[in-house]
């Protein structure tokens, strides 16, 4: 059977020699006819907020966030719609930040890439820099005692929206909402506290769940300590086309674009697979190792335990070097040595919680890795270095007996399956 895997810029095509495949992908929602008046209807008939152009104001301070290089949403698309609906907002008042995160800061192409070229000349267009203390202030005490600081472009701005897209999320459930605010403009301290290790281990801190989840809740009562005035989310389908428009309340119109792509993008299934084969869907989302957990943490939904996990994944930039996430992996012998100790009392390093989920994923399967790293640093990572897909499939077949059940992921985590 033939099937072709996200990867990189294209696709990985793939001949399994299996009796029993199934195929899972995202329900093929279709894409906007005019994506340009749905924008425009939502911004203008929001859920529960006033109309967009009633709330920011001539004269007023806007910040407007958006996401990082790492992150597929359609800025460049979504801005100047924006601006054209605020006619009379002046560029020298709009301060557009890229919600980085803990991520490596966007190179100028890239920001030219987020906004346009035409934006990018006009409008000041701020990298967040999550270490840097001059651009953090304290905005609040979290409920846990944690005191959070935010961006200052943000906090000192008479108005706030939020760009982004939503997803299912291996840790807040859903990508978008209050996540473009937090951590996405905040500080380092926050963001090590709000990835602790309790958090990112609590079973609720899964896909596609809000209610209890404690990641979620950090997220929306750390994003809220400066009202956000509009949040603007879509969806989007494998093409980057956008299939849904949803603005307004940062918490209503989030749940009600979350319960779309829910019906979408997850799957129940009755029983678990001894082999899954699965991608982080590409470009931009493929583009590192660090990146790559996602799609295996979607895999790990519904594998067996003990079975093979094979992930394409190009990571053509390596592991990041932005924190310790290379560093964990590497200076442990074990998957089970590094949750015993980031779970350890006291334990807090930057970059822990994505070393953390590879290694929970790691204690329940094996996983195979077809990439462009090198096969010893593959091998560092607890991983197994994979030549062909088509191949590694077929020997575990042989192992296991050629009937065995087969799942793939051919776009990762835009898919998402589970245990009924």
């Amino acid at each position: 059977m033939r099937v072709e895997l996200k990867y990189g810029d294209g696709w990985l095509p793939v001949e399994l020699d299996a009796g029993d495949v199934r195929v899972m992908e995202p329900a093929e929602l279709p894409a906007l006819p005019d994506e340009r008046r749905a924008f425009a209807v939502a911004v203008r008939h929001p859920i529960e907020r006033a109309p967009l152009s009633d709330i920011v104001k001539r004269g007023e301070r806007l910040a407007i966030a958006i996401a990082d290089s790492t992150r597929p949403l359609p800025s460049a698309r979504l801005l100047p719609w924006l601006f054209e609906e605020l006619a009379e907002l002046r560029p020298e008042d709009v301060v557009i930040l890229s919600g980085t995160g803990s991520h490596r800061a966007n190179t100028r192409e890239e920001l030219a890439r987020l906004v346009g070229d035409d934006l990018l000349s006009r409008c000041r267009v701020v990298n967040h820099d999550a270490r840097d203390p001059e651009q953090a202030v304290e905005v609040g005490v979290s409920r846990d005692g944690h005191r959070v600081k935010l961006n200052r472009h943000w906090v000192e701005a008479d108005r706030r929206i939020a760009l982004g897209f939503i997803e299912p999320h291996f840790m807040a459930g859903f990508s978008g909402g209050y996540k473009g605010v937090f951590p996405a403009l905040a500080d380092i301290d926050s963001i090590v506290h709000y990835h602790r290790a309790s958090v990112i281990a609590d079973p609720k801190s899964t896909w596609g769940l809000f209610d209890g989840n404690p990641t979620q809740a950090l997220i929306r009562e750390c994003g809220a300590m400066v009202p956000l005035d509009f949040l603007i989310n879509v969806t989007l389908d494998r093409h980057y086309a956008i299939t849904g428009c949803f603005a307004g309340h940062p918490i209503s119109a989030h749940e009600a674009g979350a319960e779309v792509v829910k019906r979408a993008a997850m799957v129940a299934c009755e029983e678990p697979f001894p082999i899954v084969v699965t991608t982080n869907a590409g470009a931009p989302l493929d583009q590192n190792l660090y990146q790559a957990v996602k799609g295996m943490c979607a895999a790990a939904q519904v594998i067996e335990k003990g079975g093979l996990i094979v992930t394409a994944a190009r990571c053509n930039d390596g592991f990041p070097e932005h924190g310790n996430f290379k560093r964990l992996l590497f200076e442990h012998a074990s998957p089970q040595s590094i949750l015993d100790t980031v779970l350890r009392p006291g334990f807090s390093l930057f970059d822990q919680w994505e070393a953390q989920k590879l290694a929970m994923v790691a204690v329940r399967a094996r996983i195979g890795l077809f990439s462009e790293l090198d096969a010893a640093s593959v091998r560092r990572a607890h991983l197994e270095p994979v030549t062909d897909v088509a191949e590694r499939v077929a020997l575990e077949l042989a192992r296991i007996g050629k009937s065995a059940r087969v799942l793939v992921l051919p776009e990762g985590p835009m898919t998402v399956p589970y245990l009924a």
